[in-house]
């Protein structure tokens, strides 16, 4: 506040005048009677005026103090109140002073953050960057902000940081943001950014009118347009004609209706191709439902179509001819009955087998019966008419189906076709081939409704057809049907006695002629007939050759052999046990899963305890099957023997290619090989084979003495047969072996 002044000439011209008007107004109300005094007034008046302005600048000042009480006060409001948050600390980093916000922020009552240090709220990571940020404010004449994470209450927060000092640069003031919220929100941007440039999947946003705003880098890669291309088009600039208007009119009607559409599309390439691509289209609305945009994600399917066209194909033609397999003929045959009823025709089913393919496979190999099986394949389909059908059903067999028959006779003209198409030679390279065809047919309606039944008799006839001399056709009729009713009854009965556990297995002691020790048995299989008594495989097992109730019980022997081994390990008896394995049960595609069910039965089993023996024509069948499959079992512990060795097609390629442990020597050449030469030319050769390919070699039939003697000397060592033991039930097992190996009476 300034002093007062001594001298009244010293007053402000604006005060002295405002004196002198009051001072007037007074002097008016004086009466004349006071104008002698006027020296005495003359002081008085000075001294009024000076009063006067004494009151003058004392309601200035307090006019001013209520100001500035008023601007601190506002200042205080606008410090404490502030939704922002305000720390003043002094040079030290000390915090002198916080606001209600700045306290709420660090998670503390503003009493208590008085004289703490602020950089104890930051994060280690953050220290160096708060550390730069202190020490600028109060050296640099720029002051920039800086982003911290601080620690409150275990919980981390990004905080903006902005700071200025005071005049006297004693103290800074510190503002806080909480930028937490901002960070989240453009770390959920720069996420939902980078995934739509980086998706693999092709994204078009479009507004509510369609027209294209933004489309990713897949769209370009899948379509062949840029960004730039496509702005403010429609999508339908990719249209490819595949579909009709009713498709896009449901589309949208989903769309509207709904707010998503997905399924498949048929568009256009920049480039003129066609793609196929899966398609979710999605509507993006406001809060009151109103569509601002969509949103269109699509992925190129192309190659998976081609992919699913190419195993449609595989799954209804036939990999080396081409024509139409198994299951595809069935649905054309069922569609050609539909036919024939609405027609009133008939028409043929006509089972066709080429006679003498099997020697052109054992003399060549695989790939020169598979360009035979080509060539004949395309003759018979040019002996058929149009509308016919023509199948391979497995191996050399095929089926044709003759349509638009008035009578039976009108088929014979191709069934003459296609058995000169059939026998016709086939040169490859020097080579020439030549092989005849013998075919069953049976008539649609006369012989049945089914198309199943219809094969069967077709293939029942082609049967007949051979035994009559082949190269020729068979019409199936009555007779045929008595045999396949009498063949029904006998397989029938062998269900019946399955159901009734009837069968029995039997086990055949293998031994090692050298050393005299038990190496294993084999199940063998016998019927209890109730009627006829024990009775052999040979009486039985042909009639179910091929028939699905020899997979039940040649499961059931599987697992009865399984069952036994388990008993007498667990009676300190381990004694590996082989079962015969037929063809039709080996091929069956359910095999390796069955067998592997059952193995699991026994986990305690340990491996090699099962053997697996099969026919080498079975094995021949399909060579390369057979052998996956053995590899397969082997992974298991289960090893193989090929039966009855010699008997079959033997062959060297095969043999390599067959990853079984052992070959088992026919009886039919050890019995008679001490009187016959070729029979002991044949076990003689049959032992070499297995030395030259590291098999083991077994010999059946071994009766003998003098046979022990003589297979041991051609290096043969292991035997069964009935001068061993004959075949005996599970529970006369371990007596025998104890008894056996006690006399050890083969042994050298």
């Amino acid at each position: 506040m300034s002093k007062l002044p001594r001298h009244p000439t010293q007053i402000t011209g604006s005060l002295l005048q405002k004196a002198e008007d009051r001072l007037r107004n007074q002097e008016a109300e004086d009466t004349l009677s006071e104008l002698s005094a006027i020296a005495d007034a003359r002081l008085l008046h000075e001294l009024q005026v000076h009063q006067v302005e004494l009151e003058l600048q004392n309601e200035e000042l307090l006019a001013a103090r209520t100001a500035a009480e008023k601007a601190a006060a506002d200042y205080a409001d606008l410090y404490d109140f502030a939704p922002v948050g305000y720390i003043s600390l002094n040079q030290d980093g000390n915090i002198t002073r916080a606001n209600l916000a700045g306290a709420s922020l660090l998670g503390c009552e503003r009493s208590q953050l008085q004289g703490k240090y602020l950089r104890a709220f930051v994060t280690e990571a953050s220290i160096p960057e708060f550390n730069t940020f202190f020490l600028n404010v109060f050296s640099e004449d720029i002051h920039p902000g800086c982003e911290i994470i601080i620690r409150v209450n275990n919980q981390l927060l990004n905080v903006h940081l902005d700071a200025c000092p005071s005049r006297d640069g004693l103290e800074c003031l510190v503002v806080l943001r909480d930028t937490t919220e901002l960070k989240q929100a453009q770390a959920k941007l720069q996420l939902a950014a980078s995934v739509f440039s980086h998706a693999r999947d092709g994204i078009i946003i479009t507004d509510a009118n369609g027209c294209i705003v933004k489309v990713n880098d897949s769209f370009t890669r899948i379509t062949g347009y840029s960004q730039e291309e496509v702005l403010g088009k429609n999508p339908r600039i990719l249209q490819s004609d595949r579909q009709t208007p009713l498709f896009y009119s449901r589309l949208w009607k989903a769309l509207l209706n709904e707010g998503h559409w997905s399924g498949e599309i048929w568009n256009r390439h920049k480039n003129g191709t066609l793609f196929a691509e899966m398609i979710t289209i999605s509507a993006v609305c406001d809060l009151k439902g109103k569509t601002l945009q969509y949103v269109a994600l699509f992925t190129d399917i192309t190659s998976m179509k081609v992919h699913q066209k190419q195993l449609e194909h595989m799954a209804n033609y036939d990999v080396l001819t081409q024509l139409p397999n198994r299951m595809l003929f069935a649905d054309r045959l069922k569609h050609a009955m539909q036919q024939c009823s609405r027609r009133d025709q008939m028409l043929a089913v006509a089972f066709l087998d080429l006679d003498g393919f099997k020697k052109i496979n054992d003399k060549y190999d695989h790939s020169v019966g598979d360009d035979f099986l080509i060539t004949i394949s395309q003759r018979l389909s040019e002996a058929l008419r149009e509308g016919d059908t023509l199948a391979r059903i497995g191996g050399d067999e095929f089926v044709a189906v003759l349509v638009d028959l008035e009578e039976r006779n009108d088929c014979i003209p191709v069934l003459d076709r296609l058995l000169q198409a059939a026998s016709k030679p086939v040169t490859h390279g020097k080579e020439t081939m030549q092989v005849s065809a013998s075919i069953g047919v049976t008539m649609y309606p006369q012989n049945g409704s089914d198309s199943d039944q219809l094969l069967r008799q077709a293939d029942q006839a082609m049967y007949l057809a051979k035994d009559e001399g082949r190269n020729r056709y068979q019409f199936f009729d009555i007779h045929s049907a008595a045999a396949v009713r009498n063949l029904n009854q006998r397989i029938q009965h062998i269900q019946l006695g399955i159901d009734r556990g009837e069968f029995v297995l039997l086990y055949q002691p293998k031994i090692n002629m050298k050393t005299g020790l038990v190496v294993g048995v084999e199940a063998l299989i016998r019927w209890k007939h109730p009627e006829r008594g024990l009775l052999g495989p040979d009486l039985f097992l042909p009639s179910i050759e091929g028939h699905p109730i020899s997979i039940d019980l040649g499961e059931w022997v599987i697992e009865t052999a399984l069952k036994q081994t388990s008993e007498w390990h667990s009676e300190g008896l381990n004694l590996p046990v082989s079962v015969n394995v037929g063809a039709f049960q080996l091929q069956d595609h359910n095999f390796l899963a069955r067998l592997t069910e059952m193995l699991k039965a026994y986990p305690e089993e340990p491996r090699g305890q099962l053997e697996l023996e099969i026919l080498e024509t079975s094995a021949l069948e399909d060579v390369t099957q057979v052998s996956t499959l053995m590899e397969a079992c082997k992974d298991l512990g289960v090893d193989f023997a090929l039966d009855d060795f010699g008997t079959g097609y033997s062959s060297l390629t095969y043999l390599k290619h067959l990853p079984a442990a052992s070959i088992k020597i026919d009886r039919s050449f050890v019995r008679d090989m001490l009187t016959d030469s070729d029979d002991l030319a044949i076990v003689q050769g049959v032992i070499g084979l297995a030395d030259v390919f590291r098999r083991q070699v077994i010999a059946e039939g071994v009766e003998t003495k003098a046979h022990s003697t003589m297979l041991m000397a051609m290096g043969c060592e292991l035997a069964q047969g009935y001068g061993i033991a004959w075949p005996m039930r599970a529970a006369n097992i371990p007596g025998w072996v104890t008894k056996w190996e006690a006399n050890a009476t083969w042994a050298v």
